[in-house]
């Protein structure tokens, strides 16, 4: 990507913008797919929160393992020089989170139950397509755009105090 206020412009800001996309969207989806699964309920929730700290972990390592090297390869070869920051930034959630819906529609059942099994693969579809459309509009609507303003104002925090040094 190129250079652009709301995306971050260094490893630390790399991590800030991960750790702000991360925990919103594991502390979302995550609750409520458990939840569609085993019914609406604070009993529900409450082993939710149990299992958040390793979904966190794992997504973590997934992002930067798995799903950004694949995703580094294939937006060349659908994104142009002239395409903008929204087009990019949608394709780039749009196959971030195809990697990681697939991957957890997986994992995230074997976490949650605390066994590695067949079942996950035995639902993979119809799972697969719930988890999908829960993820990308909550990266869409609610982490993506709340990581980008994060960023925006720390850039114009930082300009500023550029500017008050330079004066």
């Amino acid at each position: 990507m190129y250079k652009e206020d709301r995306l971050p412009q260094s490893p630390k800001e790399g991590i800030i913008f991960m750790l702000i996309i991360s925990i919103i969207s594991v502390n979302t989806i995550a609750p409520v797919i458990m939840m569609l699964e085993k019914g609406f309920n604070i009993g529900n929730y409450l082993e939710t929160l149990r299992i958040i700290p390793f979904i966190w972990v794992i997504i973590v390592l997934l992002v930067n393992l798995v799903a950004e090297p694949i995703v580094n390869k294939v937006m060349p070869i659908f994104i142009a020089k002239t395409d903008g920051f929204n087009a990019r930034i949608l394709l780039n959630t749009f196959l971030t989170v195809t990697v990681l819906s697939v991957c957890m529609s997986i994992i995230g059942p074997w976490v949650g139950t605390g066994k590695i099994s067949i079942v996950p693969f035995q639902n993979f579809f119809h799972n697969w397509f719930r988890n999908f459309g829960l993820a990308i509009w909550i990266e869409l609507l609610v982490a993506q755009p709340i990581a980008r303003f994060a960023m925006k104002r720390l850039h114009s925090k930082q300009a500023r105090k550029a500017k008050t040094v330079n004066l």
